[in-house]
């Protein structure tokens, strides 16, 4: 088939027709297309340069174009694009498996693959109730979380994302009623105060008999509102959940792969999860994929009890080609000197952002391993400061008060020094006015 737009006409079509996340139709966000990507950069359609300080949101870690991801995309494609998971497998998803298995820590060595962070969390929702049914216990079925977190945009995901400061306040009457404490705002164990937990082990004391699993994102809350906190608080969590026989589901969607300085934030606890969701980063940023790892102890009791099988079942689970660059893409990570790159990322944060902390209208730096944030007093102006952002060849996507970078892993000095210099210039000049 010809293509049916001309060059000319393509974005005003784009414009008017298809609908971008978080964005009216058209109009009010300025949206700037893209033509290739290589390295840490993209290029746009009028042949500006931009260093992308998002990573395309979390994932693309390697960078873009890497050629050893792209030949196992090569390689796996001449064999196959994909087959369904029903009743068929193949050696990527093996593989791929195999690989997480032996990443995270034991007990997790039970794998079912999804197709998105946000499936991940259903799956792992979906996961815990069916557990405590095939345990004999039906009413677990509420979650406990804590407040200022995020967790997706489907509805199950949606119901444990915080219902007031969140992005999805317009559902609440049709979603799942769950259980909220509040943030913990310790951010160091040096710092550790027991009030920061006492109003979650009120709730999971008062309400454990009908929780099925506490759900958070450890030790970093991302898009919620890019929060940092304790690993003594999740310390306390994994012991309370264990005194009230209540799941622990770790949402690592967003902070798995290194990101944190560690491999995944669990490790920053020393705890394990009794389930745990991965994705974004797990392909390199190439395709969708995402994984929920479990024990055998989960697996076996859900697989020996009627229905005698997890009720879940999505078209694109394990797809051989997404699963084929994830095995490429986790060897590129621990084969390259991941944890030096990600310290030196943090040492430019701490030279470029810190010093903004000083600034009137800057309510706090933040800085954990590979993310920095700047959070302001007032929310910016997004339309002006994503257009200063690009003017000075650099894409940032900032959201509310917060202006924040987490950049692909291979980011070199000089191209970091160019992406905070920018990041801290468009700032000072949104504070001014």
């Amino acid at each position: 088939m010809p293509n049916l737009l001309h060059d000319s006409s393509w974005l005003d079509f784009e414009r008017t027709h298809v609908w971008h996340p978080y964005a009216p139709l058209e109009g009010a966000l300025p949206c700037y297309p893209v033509k290739h990507a290589q390295g840490v950069h993209l290029t746009l359609e009028d042949d500006r340069k931009l260093i992308d300080g998002m990573s395309s949101w979390w994932s693309a870690i390697h960078g873009y174009n890497h050629p050893v991801l792209n030949s196992a995309a090569r390689q796996q494609l001449d064999r196959m694009a994909h087959v369904m998971f029903g009743g068929l497998t193949h050696r990527p998803a093996a593989e791929l498996a195999a690989r997480l298995v032996k990443l995270t820590p034991e007990p997790l060595e039970r794998v079912f693959f999804c197709d998105s962070g946000s499936v991940s969390v259903e799956v792992a929702i979906k996961m815990a109730i069916q557990y405590w049914h095939a345990k004999k216990q039906p009413e677990k079925q509420r979650m406990l979380t804590i407040r200022r977190g995020y967790h997706g945009d489907t509805c199950g995901a949606m119901a444990v994302c915080d219902p007031e400061t969140g992005m999805h306040h317009l559902f609440t009457q049709v979603l799942s009623e769950h259980l909220f404490a509040d943030a913990p705002t310790v951010v160091n164990d040096a710092d550790w105060q027991d009030a920061d937990i006492a109003g979650f082990r009120a709730l999971i004391e008062t309400h454990h008999e009908q929780i099925a699993a506490v759900i958070l994102e450890p030790i970093v809350q991302g898009a919620g509102g890019m929060r940092f906190y304790a690993p003594e608080y999740l310390r306390q969590v994994r012991a309370l959940c264990n005194t009230h026989n209540v799941l622990l589901i770790a949402d690592e969607i967003a902070t798995g792969f290194g990101r944190t300085g560690t491999l995944f934030a669990c490790e920053q606890a020393e705890i394990v999860p009794d389930i745990m969701c991965l994705g974004k980063a797990i392909t390199g940023g190439y395709m969708t994929l995402a994984a929920v790892l479990t024990t055998a102890e989960i697996s076996g009791t859900i697989s020996t009890n009627a229905p005698n099988a997890f009720m879940h079942g999505p078209t694109f689970m394990a797809n051989p080609l997404a699963c084929a660059v994830a095995n490429a893409s986790i060897d590129l990570l621990i084969e390259s000197p991941w944890q030096d790159r990600i310290a030196a990322i943090s040492k430019a944060f701490s030279q470029h952002l810190l010093p903004c902390q000083v600034w009137d209208g800057i309510a706090e730096v933040r800085i954990k391993g590979g993310i920095g944030v700047l959070e302001l007093d007032n929310p910016v102006d997004m339309a002006a400061i994503t257009r200063r952002f690009v003017d000075k060849g650099v894409w940032i996507r900032p959201f509310g008060k917060l202006v924040y970078v987490m950049p692909p892993y291979i980011i070199s000095d000089e191209e970091m020094d160019q992406l905070l210099t920018a990041m801290t210039s468009a700032v000072a000049e949104e504070l001014r006015g």
